[in-house]
């Protein structure tokens, strides 16, 4: 099989490279067998990373397997090559399904009795720190909420350090959902691995994000959606969702000038939007190259996966032009490697 050749500008580092496919590896050594040039010029990218979706679920929390692997390959069609389910039921033999995108497991939707409130698909416990360590200890992270009703109280701050300090106990991390100025706080101050929306977080906790090495995790493209109906009804509770958006927005450029690490997750349909997230992150005045970063490089760094290096597993996007002065070009990717095999390419 003849091998493949990619030569372009390699993003974040912003040096024109060319590389190889060996197998599922990249390499920047020329082999000494034959060879063809599948793409010359371009942006090339890691793959792209949308750290929080829900692919094949339903609002009511019911999963369908068949739905799962279209979600999926919607995601990869879009060059995103990495998923992370802060929340899912899928079967471990659907996850490692190898024509669909990597994916990190996180756990069941754990939710603590006490709450004022829950879903339907919430699995409701009374030991949140005791699941919490079972489901960190069979994926490596576990989601919690930290409120539900955000206007009702969270969980209470110890049962969260209770929480953090089991799931820790075992290597796992903490994912919390945070739709609360005080859920948002009791994460932060409780020292969650990531906080999942944030909406109306307070200023006092990002230092303690920072302490923490909590990751920001803020979803802006699914609550944007929402907007206009929220304006448009206007009610009180509606007053009050708004001025908590409005928080979070403002809340994306102060954890990243502090040092937190932002990252970019859709947490709606349809599936394969990361894109609309990262634009979503520039609105917030959050630099281009950090909110690409966020559905890339930064994103695969805070998960553990590799990037541009030889010997790298061989997961890319190319893009016709330079996302960080057009990032709508994230739409519209020319090819899409996965695993060495060429998901999407011109014609």
């Amino acid at each position: 099989m003849t091998t493949l050749r990619f030569q372009g500008v390699l993003l974040p580092d912003d040096e024109p490279r060319e590389l190889w496919l060996l197998g599922d590896r990249v390499t920047f050594q020329r082999p000494s067998g034959d060879w063809s040039t599948a793409s010359a010029g371009g942006y090339l990218v890691p793959g792209l990373v949308d750290v929080h979706t829900h692919p094949g679920c339903s609002p009511d929390g019911g999963f369908d397997a068949q739905d799962f692997a279209g979600h999926c390959l919607d995601h990869l069609r879009a060059g995103v090559t990495t998923l992370r389910f802060p929340g899912l039921s899928a079967s471990a033999e659907i996850s490692h399904a190898h024509h669909l995108p990597r994916m990190v497991g996180g756990g069941r939707w754990l939710a603590w009795s006490g709450l004022s409130s829950h879903a339907e698909f919430h699995v409701v416990v009374d030991d949140l720190a005791t699941e919490a360590a079972a489901d960190a200890a069979r994926t490596g992270w576990c989601k919690v909420f930290c409120d539900w009703d955000f206007e009702a109280d969270p969980v209470p701050l110890e049962i969260l350090r209770q929480v953090v300090e089991a799931v820790h106990a075992v290597g796992g991390r903490v994912a919390a959902h945070a739709q609360s100025g005080a859920g948002a706080y009791n994460a932060a101050a409780a020292g969650v691995d990531s906080i999942e929306h944030g909406m109306g977080m307070p200023s006092t906790a990002v230092p303690l994000m920072v302490a923490h090495d909590c990751a920001y995790v803020p979803t802006l493209s699914a609550f944007a959606s929402q907007v206009e109906h929220r304006k448009a009804r206007n009610r009180r509770r509606d007053q009050t969702w708004l001025a908590g958006y409005q928080t979070m927005i403002e809340r994306v450029r102060d954890a990243h000038d502090a040092g937190v690490t932002v990252l970019a997750g859709t947490d709606r349909q349809p599936f394969g939007a990361v894109a609309d997230e990262v634009e979503c992150l520039i609105q917030a005045d959050l630099p281009p190259t950090a909110a690409i970063g966020a559905a890339s490089w930064t994103a695969r760094t805070w998960l553990g996966l590799p990037g541009f290096m030889e010997g790298d597993a061989a997961d890319f996007v190319i893009y016709p032009e330079d996302p960080r002065t057009n990032p709508a070009v994230l739409r519209h990717p020319s090819h899409v490697v996965l695993r060495g095999k060429m998901i999407r390419q011109p014609g």
